[in-house]
């Protein structure tokens, strides 16, 4: 599942996100959601969260839970 729809991501699951300096390369970061950030329902390049680490990106990939 991908990340553009804000009501298919909830605080805690693991996702994988691309960080702004990464952008250019499309490096991923594995996390868990701590914050949602963007207000909007939608986002054609993803709905933007903040992982428990701190760092901040848009979403590429929702991880189903196991």
């Amino acid at each position: 599942m991908d990340g553009r729809n804000r009501k298919d991501i909830e605080i805690g699951a693991y996702v994988s996100i691309v960080l702004k300096k990464d952008q250019g390369s499309g490096d991923l970061t594995e996390g868990i959601v701590k914050r949602i950030l963007t207000k909007s329902p939608k986002h054609p390049h993803g709905i933007k969260v903040m992982l428990d680490t701190g760092e901040v990106g848009r979403v590429k990939e929702i991880h189903p839970e196991d």
